[in-house]
């Protein structure tokens, strides 16, 4: 397994990949991985093979999480990802689409039938099919974000 990188917020992450998991068998009654340690949860989920990305609460969501294949898939540095508006990773004509999706997952707790369109760093546009979308809740059941996790994709 890979180590985090440096710029990682390890012990941010630690508590942060314990919502996401949790938030995640808690919507749809499944793991999103084996759980282990606190530590090897945090390890495994930064190296899965799908894609998972999570934004924060904040009017214009900032990125607060995306393990090692979304770095490589939007072709970002941690340090950037880490302070990216979500809203960046869909090219201009698609952000409708996008904040209707952020809706319905807001509104239901989590949506498993995304498919669209987004554009990397450095404009190199994909296709991502049968994404699933949650919010994210903190262990005292209040919304702290909302994730993603997809390991279907292709180039455009």
């Amino acid at each position: 397994m890979n180590p985090l990188p440096e710029a990682a917020p390890h012990s941010d992450w630690l508590d942060l990949t314990q919502c996401l998991l949790d938030s995640f068998c808690h919507w749809t009654g499944k793991e999103l991985l084996e759980r282990l340690t606190q530590e090897e949860d945090l390890l495994a989920l930064w190296n899965a093979p799908q894609v998972v990305v999570s934004h924060g609460t904040q009017g214009d969501p900032i990125f607060q999480y995306g393990n090692q294949q979304a770095l490589n898939l939007w072709e970002l540095r941690i340090d950037e990802f880490l302070v990216m508006p979500s809203r960046l990773t869909a090219e201009p004509l698609h952000r409708d689409e996008r904040q209707r999706l952020l809706h319905r997952t807001r509104q239901y707790g989590y949506v498993d039938d995304y498919r669209g369109v987004r554009i990397s760093r450095t404009g190199n546009r994909f296709l991502i099919e049968d994404a699933l979308l949650w919010t994210v809740l903190d262990r005292k059941g209040e919304t702290i974000g909302q994730a993603a996790t997809f390991d279907h994709w292709s180039c455009m």
